[in-house]
């Protein structure tokens, strides 16, 4: 076997001693032990958690959720998802004259 050799180019200088950073060192007081803390039952107070997930939503924000979530796991038959692709402004508006100026005023239904 080729042993691998190590990786060619320059080697950049290091950083003069005035332009490094000195690492700032927390003062530490020895009358406050950190100790771990015990979360069992009657023990150590829990810490607060983010509960937004069991708050009770309006409605509508219920029934959204529940829609798309539907939307995605069905398969809907064709003749209802026709319903759920509508033109937008642009597109419709001239498809909807020519509907109206062709539509038969005088047909009536006996």
């Amino acid at each position: 076997m080729v042993a691998k050799k190590g990786k060619k180019g320059k080697k950049v200088a290091a950083a003069p001693l005035s332009v490094r950073k000195q690492e700032v060192k927390r003062v530490v007081n020895p009358l406050f032990e950190k100790r771990a803390r015990n979360f069992g039952i009657g023990q150590d107070i829990q810490p607060q958690r983010d509960l937004s997930r069991f708050v009770k939503w309006p409605k509508y924000i219920r029934l959204q959720r529940q829609k798309v979530v539907l939307q995605t796991r069905l398969k809907v038959p064709p003749a209802v998802n026709q319903f759920y692709s509508t033109l937008d402004r642009q597109t419709g508006a001239p498809r909807l004259t020519v509907a109206r100026n062709s539509s038969n005023d005088s047909f009536v239904w006996t």
